[in-house]
C-alpha cells in the first residue's frame, strides 16, 4: 500500500465531507426542525404535543432502521447509500412545507428517518472509527464542532427566514438546499475504508507489510458484540445513550421555551446560534479531553457542566444574558451524543467489532426520542411551562454519572475474565 507522509492524509478528507455532511444533516435539518414548531402549531391548530409526536415516529423508525443501517453500510457502496440517505432526509423536510394536517409530519418521519439513520447516527462514528487509527477522539470532536458552526450560522438565517417568508417556503429552501451542497460533498470526498484509497488509516505508521500486520491486529482489539451485550458495561452504555438524548432533546423544545417567556422567534433563532457554539466549542473540547485525560473523567465532567445549564435556566432566567450562557453551555450535552457516545463505545468495548456494538447500544438513542420529545411537548400544552420538564434533565445528568462509573466496572470484569483482548 502506498503512505505518502508528504501528503495530507485522505483521512482528513473523509473528515472534511463528514464535517459537511453530518453537520448539515444535523444542524440544517435535525436542529431547526424546533423553530418551526410554534408556527406550524399556530396555522393548523395543532398541540405542541400533537405536533411534536411526529419525533417519536421517527424516532421508532430510526430504532427498527439502526441495525438494517448498519448491514447496508457494510454491504453495499457508501456513496450511493449516503446519497440516497439525503435524498430521503431532506426532501422529507422539503415536502413538510407542503402540509396541511399533522398527519403529513407523521407520514413523512418515515423516511426523514431512514436517512438520518445514516447521515446523523452511523456514517460519521463509523468512518471516523475506520479510517483513524489515532486522534478519534480529535476527529469526533472537530466533525461535532462543524456541525456546531454549522448551526451557528444555520439557526438564526432559518429563523429570520421563517419570520420573514413563512414555515412552508422555509422547510422547502432548507431541504433543497441541504440536497443541492451534500450530494456532491458525498461523491467526491467520502470512501469506505482506507483501502479504497491504496493507504492505511490516520496514524497506522509505515505500508510495510509487517506494521500492516501489527496495525490490523491492534485494530481489532476489544470484544465481540455477543460478550458485550453480556455485560452491565453494555446496558449502562444503552441508558447513557438514552438519558443523553433525553436531555439533550430539550434543545428542540428551547425556541418554545424562549417564546413562551415573551421572546420573537428572530431571538429565538439568535440564542440557538449561541447553543450552537457551545456544540462548537464543546465538541472540540470534549475530543481533545477524552484523548488527554480519558472519556470517563470527561464525561463526568460534561455532565456537571449541564447541571449548571439547567440550574441556570431554572433560577436565573429573567436575564437574557444568562439565558444566552446557559443555553451555550446546555450545548455540550448536545455535542456528547455524537463525541462521548462514539468514545464511549471505543473505551469501553474496543475494536474487533465497534460498528455493530455502536449501532446496538446506540438504540438507546432512538428509543429516548420516541417518549422524550413528545413528552415534553405535552408537558407544555398541560402546564404551560417546561419548569417539570428541566427538573427532570437535571436528574438524568445526575443519574448519566453513575451509569458512566458502572459502565467502567463492567469493562474491568470484562478484561479480568480475560474477554477484552
Amino acid at each position: 500500500m502506498s503512505h505518502n507522509k508528504s501528503k495530507i492524509h485522505y483521512a482528513w478528507w473523509i473528515l472534511l465531507g463528514l464535517c459537511i455532511m453530518v453537520g448539515l444533516a444535523k444542524a440544517g435539518l435535525n436542529n431547526s426542525a424546533g423553530l418551526f414548531l410554534k408556527s406550524v402549531s399556530n396555522d393548523l391548530g395543532v398541540g405542541m404535543g400533537s405536533l411534536s409526536l411526529y419525533f417519536s415516529v421517527s424516532a421508532i423508525i430510526t430504532m427498527i432502521f439502526l441495525p438494517i443501517g448498519g448491514k447496508l453500510m457494510a454491504k453495499y457502496d457508501t456513496r450511493l447509500i449516503l446519497i440516497i440517505a439525503v435524498v430521503l432526509q431532506a426532501g422529507a423536510f422539503a415536502l413538510f412545507g407542503l402540509m396541511n394536517s399533522v398527519w403529513g409530519w407523521y407520514i413523512l418521519a418515515i423516511p426523514l428517518a431512514v436517512g438520518g439513520v445514516f447521515l446523523t447516527v452511523i456514517a460519521g462514528p463509523v468512518l471516523i472509527n475506520q479510517w483513524f487509527k489515532k486522534s478519534k477522539g480529535l476527529a469526533l470532536g472537530i466533525m461535532g464542532a462543524a456541525g456546531g458552526a454549522l448551526g451557528a450560522i444555520a439557526q438564526p438565517v432559518v429563523g429570520n427566514l421563517i419570520a420573514n417568508q413563512g414555515w412552508r417556503s422555509s422547510y422547502m429552501i432548507v431541504g433543497i438546499t441541504v440536497i443541492v451542497i451534500v450530494i456532491p460533498i458525498v461523491f467526491l470526498l467520502i470512501r469506505k475504508s482506507p483501502a479504497e484509497k491504496k493507504t492505511l488509516p490516520y496514524g497506522a505508521g509505515s505500508a510495510a507489510a509487517n506494521t500492516t500486520k501489527n496495525s490490523s491486529e491492534e485494530e481489532n482489539k476489544g470484544v465481540t458484540l455477543a460478550v458485550a451485550k453480556k455485560s452491565s458495561a453494555f446496558y449502562a452504555l444503552m441508558v447513557f445513550f438514552f438519558l443523553i438524548t433525553s436531555a439533550a432533546s430539550f434543545s428542540m423544545h428551547i425556541p418554545t421555551y424562549l417564546m413562551n417567556k415573551g421572546f420573537d422567534v428572530s431571538f429565538a433563532g439568535n440564542v440557538m446560534a449561541i447553543n450552537m457554539i457551545g456544540v462548537l466549542i464543546g465538541s472540540l473540547l470534549i475530543g481533545y479531553a477524552s484523548d488527554k485525560f480519558g472519556t470517563k473523567n470527561t464525561a463526568m465532567a460534561v455532565m456537571l457542566l449541564g447541571v449548571v445549564s439547567i440550574a441556570l435556566l431554572l433560577f436565573a432566567s429573567s436575564s437574557t444574558l444568562v439565558i444566552s450562557i446557559a443555553v451555550g453551555l446546555f450545548g455540550l450535552i448536545s455535542s456528547s451524543i455524537g463525541t462521548l457516545g462514539p468514545a464511549l463505545t471505543s473505551s469501553l468495548f474496543g475494536n474487533k467489532e465497534y460498528s455493530q456494538i455502536y449501532s446496538n447500544a446506540s438504540m438507546g438513542l432512538a428509543i429516548s426520542s420516541i417518549v422524550a420529545l413528545p413528552a415534553y411537548g405535552y408537558v407544555f400544552d398541560f402546564t404551560g411551562s417546561y419548569t417539570p420538564v428541566l427538573y427532570a434533565i437535571g436528574v438524568m445528568l445526575i443519574v448519566i454519572i453513575f451509569c458512566i462509573a458502572v459502565a467502567f466496572k463492567g469493562k474491568k470484569k470484562l478484561e479480568q475474565a480475560g474477554l477484552w483482548n
